[in-house]
């Protein structure tokens, strides 16, 4: 009688132990799938930003290239040209 009382409370310790970490582990699960949400959350914020800043960039380039073509791009100095004196 005794050793089928102490085979029940074994084996219900037995049960509560993997209970505790069969939640354990539920919840540990739990907090890494928000903690990958927050994580995907914020890199599509920043690729959306980072979009946007290559949008502008694009079209400030664009806006360049056609002042470029109305009014030609200062020449850099050259070594054999000297700076010609008005006065």
């Amino acid at each position: 009688m005794y050793v089928i009382l102490a085979i029940l409370a074994l084996l219900l310790l037995i049960l509560l132990t993997s209970v505790a970490v069969l939640v354990t582990r539920l919840v540990a699960t739990s907090r890494s799938a928000r903690k990958r949400e927050a994580v995907a959350a914020r890199l599509a914020a920043v690729a959306e930003q980072a979009a946007a800043e290559h949008r502008i960039r694009h079209a400030a380039a664009e806006r360049s290239t056609a002042l470029t073509t109305v009014l030609p791009a200062i020449q850099p100095e050259e070594e054999d040209r000297k700076p010609r004196r008005v006065a």
